[in-house]
């Protein structure tokens, strides 16, 4: 089968990698993004087999080993008295169980692994500063018009599909699903801090994870170690929906005056947070029609209490190249995406709500939340994700 040309809106984690992947099958990919640069302040982001497996396959093994963490487990405590409630193995176990490993990794690392390897593969254009101006779908394509995002000269060229990989706020997803995003009600405050300037009990490589009612913590270290990233959920009266603002850090401890005092002390040490209203909605119904098809963010938001984000818009980019392999007509290929990815992402989608709840449960829920973590143990804990971390390119 001859390789299609195919434009690629959004070079983040998903368009990235899914150039990658369609370059690698035999595609001509032209990758458009918005932005001139791509560095991400004090976002960490997690890895999980799922994602890491497709990465792995498309050769990036050995960078990712070089840019990520690979902590032994997560331990679970109580945000209020910092005893611990249980915990979750990963490490070696989870490698061993699910053929791949469970990492954390700065998203601006990430990015810069993916953007080396896309600028060396033949096959992808990346243009920078450049935004779509116009798109006209017709039976046999898609013509669209590339612009400078400073007014510099266009640029009209034919695809033979287009992909939106454009986060979020998708500009794209208006032409499948006009349901708005909803504000969460919380918001993420995330920070990144020198190892040697944490407290001295967030000095292992473990991951940490503090659970208090409408509130939790999550840290684990990044950059070989030398980082540490600091994320706090809390509740917030009114969003923003805007893309990271920055945040006070006073404001933060007052969401946090119960902290134990391990965290008390963490908590206080980042000089400045940067801050992210989280928002909701339900994956686009289809996620792909015609010749336009939607991936990640843009077609399905997932709240952050699964750390799934990255890793579907990862399979995303797997499903949708296999599924071009596979069907020689390109709207059949891409009604054959939407309809692989709807129950996987609708089923994340709720885990992450469920898990949501979990975490910030009061008094009572809680309590059973902890009896239940107890029993099952750090192994129990691990099987109870195997439906979600067992998914690999072969099922796309």
């Amino acid at each position: 089968m001859t390789g299609r040309t195919i434009a690629i809106v959004g070079a983040g984690i998903g368009g990235l990698t899914a150039a990658l992947a369609l370059a690698g099958a035999g595609h001509t990919v032209t990758l458009i993004e918005r932005r001139t640069g791509f560095s991400e302040v004090g976002a960490g982001l997690q890895l999980s087999p799922n994602a890491s497996a497709v990465l792995i396959g498309l050769g990036l093994g050995a960078a990712l080993r070089r840019a990520a963490d690979e902590p032994p487990g997560v331990r679970v405590r109580s945000l209020a008295t910092g005893r611990t409630i249980g915990g979750i193995r990963l490490g070696a176990s989870i490698r061993q169980r699910h053929g791949a490993p469970y990492y954390v990794i700065h998203r601006a690392d990430l990015q810069t692994l993916l953007l080396d390897a896309v600028r060396g593969r033949p096959g992808i254009r990346l243009c920078v500063g450049r935004e779509v101006t116009a798109l006209s779908e017709t039976a046999d394509g898609v013509a669209l018009t590339m612009s400078g995002i400073d007014g510099g000269k266009s640029e009209s060229w034919r695809a033979d599909l287009l992909i939106g990989a454009d986060g979020v706020r998708s500009s794209l997803r208006a032409r499948f699903d006009a349901r708005p995003l909803r504000l969460h009600r919380q918001a993420a405050w995330r920070a990144l801090i020198p190892r040697e300037a944490a407290p001295e009990a967030f000095q292992g490589e473990e991951t940490g994870l503090w659970l208090g009612p409408g509130r939790h913590v999550v840290h684990y270290p990044v950059g070989g170690g030398k980082r540490l990233n600091v994320v706090a959920i809390a509740p917030e009266r009114d969003g923003d929906e805007d893309w990271g603002r920055i945040g006070d850090p006073a404001a933060l401890r007052d969401h946090f005056p119960d902290a134990a005092a391990p965290l008390a002390e963490l908590l206080g040490t980042p000089d400045a947070w940067v801050v992210w209203s989280l928002v909701d909605r339900p994956a686009a119904r289809p996620m792909a029609r015609g010749r336009i098809a939607l991936l990640g963010d843009a077609a399905h938001p997932v709240l952050p209490f699964l750390a799934q984000g990255a890793a579907l818009a990862i399979e995303d980019a797997a499903v949708l190249t296999a599924q071009l392999s596979a069907h020689a007509e390109v709207p059949a290929a891409l009604d054959a995406y939407a309809a692989a990815r709807s129950d996987r992402v609708a089923a994340v989608q709720r885990a992450a709500r469920g898990n949501g709840r979990v975490y910030h449960a009061g008094r009572l829920v809680g309590f059973a939340r902890d009896r239940v973590m107890a029993r099952l143990g750090p192994e129990g804990m691990a099987a109870r994700y195997a439906w979600l971390y067992g998914w690999n390119p072969s099922a796309a």
